[in-house]
């Protein structure tokens, strides 16, 4: 078997630190406190996922496969995980959970894991050529015999139109979730973190395009190194919004997002006064916005709505979803999750507290206050009280008891 001497060049230093950082960036959040967050995890893993692939180009790139053939086409099947994980990232990093059914996203990946056993346990000569067929095609290639069938699905000469698919598919699903977080509240729209979350969106979504331009300009897998390069300027962007803010990818606590199972970002909370400087509301207004709002939350309890959103709210008192969430900013100072979310925890402590419904289970009170989702409750609740909702009963009992005996 021919080999060839090692080839190192600029992309190649490129994309090796580019591999570096992206097994850095991945130990980083699923270590320690940030692995708490399911948003950073999705993204641990995202990075280590481009790291592999990327390894595996540079190794293709660089010569240095032919010392090590039994990494041939050992990373591919990673294709099909990297849209499902991006995705779960932004999809948690708003709302603060993964969506529904989302173990079913990877089933592409776990067909191509078992199919990939089938060119993984075979003769060193087959991983010769395979690696040749894609980088070398201008050597010779040996004999060999298969161990096993190659490629039991007949799928894998369309490998690179099927990782185009769901590069489209995932980065549609990823700007879908921003747009639809943003017109819920209009205050996210400026948010640092979505502004964030909408960069490295369209930096995944133009993966597409280059696969689009590069794919047929090169024979076979030749001109991957370009993809690595930009997979590399992807983790080098990712670390750069990391240094940028040391909070940006930390675990956070969030009130559930009406009308959701799960909280959002808490970018929306607290913003600047400034933000609505030229507002047409009058001080004589936003009073008589505000006694009404109070007005129905003692009467009518909208907060323990689980489909309440800041629209439905404004529609209740009368005006637009900008200036009742401009209200909730300047004279509450609070967004409208935040605002939300302290009515419903409120009324939570209320039957916790209340020995008419101690025979309630707590999950059963989550939802009385309009809790879809038994965990952006406890999240909430813990946020805003410092106590799990069962530390909070169990200090009420024992109150209880004391008062008793």
């Amino acid at each position: 078997m021919q080999t060839l001497p090692v080839h190192l060049d600029l992309f190649a230093l490129i994309i090796l630190l580019g591999v570096a950082q992206g097994v850095f960036l991945g130990v980083f959040f699923l270590t320690g406190s940030r692995a708490k967050s399911v948003a950073n995890r999705c993204l641990g893993w995202f990075t280590l996922a481009l790291a592999a692939i990327s390894a595996e180009i540079f190794l293709n790139y660089t010569n240095y496969t032919f010392r090590i053939l039994w990494t041939v086409d050992l990373a591919e099947p990673f294709n099909f995980v990297l849209g499902p994980l991006f995705y779960g990232y932004v999809y948690s990093r708003i709302w603060q959970r993964l969506p529904r059914w989302w173990g079913w996203h990877f089933v592409p990946f776990a067909i191509w894991l078992v199919n990939a056993i089938t060119w993984i346990y075979q003769p060193v000569e087959f991983k010769y050529n395979s690696y040749l067929d894609s980088w070398h095609p201008e050597l010779t290639f040996v004999a060999v015999k298969l161990y096993l069938k190659e490629d039991f699905t007949g799928l894998r000469d369309i490998i690179n139109e099927m990782t185009l698919v769901s590069c489209i598919v995932y980065a549609v699903l990823a700007l879908l979730t921003i747009r639809n977080a943003t017109r819920q509240d209009v205050a996210l729209r400026t948010s640092t973190k979505i502004n964030a979350l909408r960069v490295l969106s369209w930096l995944y979504a133009l993966v597409s395009l280059l696969i689009v331009l590069v794919k047929p300009q090169f024979y076979n897998d030749l001109g991957d190194y370009l993809l690595a390069t930009y997979m590399a300027v992807t983790i080098y962007t990712i670390s750069f919004l990391v240094m940028r803010g040391s909070n940006f990818f930390e675990h956070e606590s969030q009130p559930a997002l009406a009308g959701s199972d799960v909280p959002p970002l808490e970018e929306a909370a607290l913003e600047p006064r400034k933000k609505y400087e030229k507002s047409s509301l009058s001080e004589e207004v936003e009073e008589a916005v505000l006694a009404k709002l109070n007005r129905i939350v003692d009467t009518e309890k909208p907060h323990l709505q689980p489909d309440l959103s800041l629209p439905k709210l404004a529609q209740q008192v009368d005006t637009s979803p900008h200036h009742l969430s401009q209200l909730l900013n300047d004279r509450l100072g609070q967004n409208f999750f935040d605002w939300l979310a302290t009515y419903r925890i409120a009324e939570a402590q209320r039957l916790l507290h209340d020995p008419m419904t101690a025979n309630l289970k707590i999950d059963e009170i989550a939802e009385r206050v309009g809790y879809n989702s038994p965990s952006a409750f406890h999240t909430a609740f813990k946020r805003l009280t410092g106590q799990t909702p069962a530390q909070f009963r169990s200090a009420v009992t024992s109150s209880r008891s004391a008062r008793t005996s």
